[in-house]
């Protein structure tokens, strides 16, 4: 009964750093990295591995830098190695650990594409690309297929990336959005 009343609790952590996603979303890039550094602090490097992943994740859109970013992805990636489908569940009964990691290669190719390293770009977009069977037919699912899509296009010679300067990590001159819709784990 207490483990189930435990479970049923909701996660500070995940709640926090959902908070500073708010910021963000709303503007206020500066305010929502200065929380997500306080609790990456609190958290620290070898803290729970769901909130280091969450948080890398939505701490890379907030970077000025695309090798910040990069840095920030990479260690999203780093900690979500690290989870089980267990950790997950605890927090989205629905959610396999598996199903993070398009998203998160997708992510790394956009980086690498700003940095200009396009064979690692299209390393990351072929584990992308690889790992979309996990995915469900939803509206999360759809996004980040069609986010690898474009991508995978614009890295054939069809367009240019273009960096967006934080409104969206993959924006384009027309306002199509390039980049997967956000889902927290």
């Amino acid at each position: 009964m207490a483990e189930q009343q435990e479970q049923a609790a909701p996660d500070a952590m995940m709640t926090r750093i959902g908070q500073a996603v708010m910021l963000h979303h709303a503007g206020d890039r500066e305010e929502a990295r200065g929380r997500f550094l306080d609790l990456w602090g609190e958290i620290g490097e070898g803290g729970d591995a769901l909130h280091r992943c969450t948080l890398a994740h939505y701490m890379a859109d907030t970077q000025d830098d695309p090798a910040d970013e990069l840095a920030w992805d990479l260690r999203a990636l780093s900690a979500a190695e690290e989870l089980t489908d267990d950790r997950i569940a605890e927090r989205h009964q629905s959610l396999a650990v598996r199903a993070i990691y398009p998203s998160l290669h997708l992510n790394l190719a956009a980086d690498y594409v700003k940095l200009g390293r396009s064979e690692a770009a299209r390393t990351h977009l072929r584990r992308a690309r690889g790992a979309v069977g996990v995915l469900g037919d939803d509206r999360y699912g759809d996004g980040v297929r069609a986010a690898i899509g474009r991508l995978e296009l614009r890295l054939k010679g069809t367009g240019n990336p273009v960096e967006t300067g934080g409104a969206d990590r993959f924006g384009s001159p027309g306002g199509e959005t390039l980049g997967p819709p956000r889902q927290r784990p």
